[in-house]
């Protein structure tokens, strides 16, 4: 390869080797992945945690996780997102919504939930119960109760007002088996609607973002949704919640663990115009935008348009669509053919485009 012209403009490497953490390391991309990897998985190491699933299914006895009845489902998240109150949602919802999605995508029904508050010296009263309030009416939606959780508070300045922790469980129907290791090479990729709705939401507000209609985030729980679809089809492969690093970042790591490829059809996606139109504006990629209401299925072909059917009568699938296929090559890639023919390579998100998201 010819040496860089002396004074020309190259491309930088990007890096993934850093002495201290970065924000980075929180957006769920290749930073993230790279700090699981090299950090906690070595510390502790078992086959449970080794599967990197949205949640740890596990059975209490000590028998195998795929020997029947009996298992339960165990997720654990952490939420600080800026501003508490966005279009759409604040934190208290999202908390609930991220939780019991986690479960509800390895196929669970969840059915208990825990919450622990880092509570910043001087936050209004007034907000936290308004919190407390959405995290109430979300957990009377997704059906679960709150069960036991923990308060801290900090001193002013330590904090950003909110941090919550929650954790959540559920229990698996026998002969249940949903993971990102399960795609094979014709399978069809299903997204339950529109992507990108709330990562841009958030930034709308904090960038003063104006546009013709009103953006709002699409926290929702998707346990119902995911309810309605198992019982359609039983078939379906794998079920996840495109959260941090987008539909990207989740079609990467299905690839990954599946050992296949994913190629998308970009005419399929469904974007919001006013979506579409602020990453145009601020240089950002739909698929890395992160997303708190939607689902992404992979399910065989001869189930797929009945599968889509099935969604679309649901108001959390209404706008439901197939984006793309899983194939044997490139294997471990995602590929994308453009709206005017083009192919270019989906790759996991490299740093942190928008912190404190979620």
């Amino acid at each position: 390869m010819p040496e860089a012209i002396a004074g020309s403009p190259t491309c930088p490497v990007p890096q993934f080797s850093y002495e201290q953490v970065v924000l980075g390391h929180g957006s769920g991309g290749r930073l993230t992945h790279n700090l699981i990897e090299r950090l906690f998985l070595p510390a502790f190491a078992n086959a449970t945690l080794e599967r990197l699933e949205d949640q740890a299914i596990v059975r209490l006895d000590g028998h195998a996780i795929d020997s029947g009845v009996g298992r339960i489902a165990f997720t654990t998240d952490a939420f600080v997102v800026r501003p508490l109150f966005f279009p759409g949602g604040d934190i208290g919802r999202l908390a609930v919504h991220g939780t019991v999605n986690d479960l509800a995508v390895g196929g669970a029904i969840p059915q208990f939930i825990s919450a622990a508050f880092i509570l910043e010296e001087g936050l209004a009263i007034d907000d936290l119960r308004r919190i407390v309030e959405s995290m109430r009416i979300a957990c009377r939606e997704s059906g679960v109760q709150l069960v036991t959780g923990d308060t801290k508070v900090v001193e002013r300045g330590k904090a950003d007002q909110v941090f919550i922790t929650t954790s959540g469980i559920g229990s698996v129907p026998a002969g249940r088996s949903l993971s990102i290791a399960n795609a094979r090479p014709g399978d069809r990729v299903i997204v339950s609607g529109t992507i990108g709705d709330h990562g841009i939401a958030i930034m709308s507000v904090r960038e003063g973002l104006e546009f013709d209609t009103v953006l709002e985030s699409d926290t929702a729980s998707l346990v119902d949704l995911v309810r309605v679809m198992l019982d359609a089809c039983a078939a379906i492969r794998c079920l996840r919640d495109p959260t941090r690093g987008g539909v990207a970042g989740t079609l990467n790591e299905l690839a990954a663990a599946s050992d296949v490829a994913v190629r998308l059809d970009e005419t399929s996606l469904p974007i919001r115009p006013a979506v579409k139109a602020a990453c145009e504006l601020l240089g950002l990629d739909p698929l890395h935008v992160a997303n708190e209401g939607k689902l992404v299925a992979v399910v065989p072909p001869e189930d797929a348009q009945r599968l889509l059917a099935v969604m679309r009568q649901h108001p959390q699938g209404r706008e439901a669509a197939i984006i793309g296929t899983i194939e044997r090559e490139p294997r471990k890639l995602v590929t994308m053919k453009s709206w005017i023919g083009g192919e270019r390579v989906v790759a996991m998100l490299s740093g942190e485009m928008l912190p404190r998201i979620c």
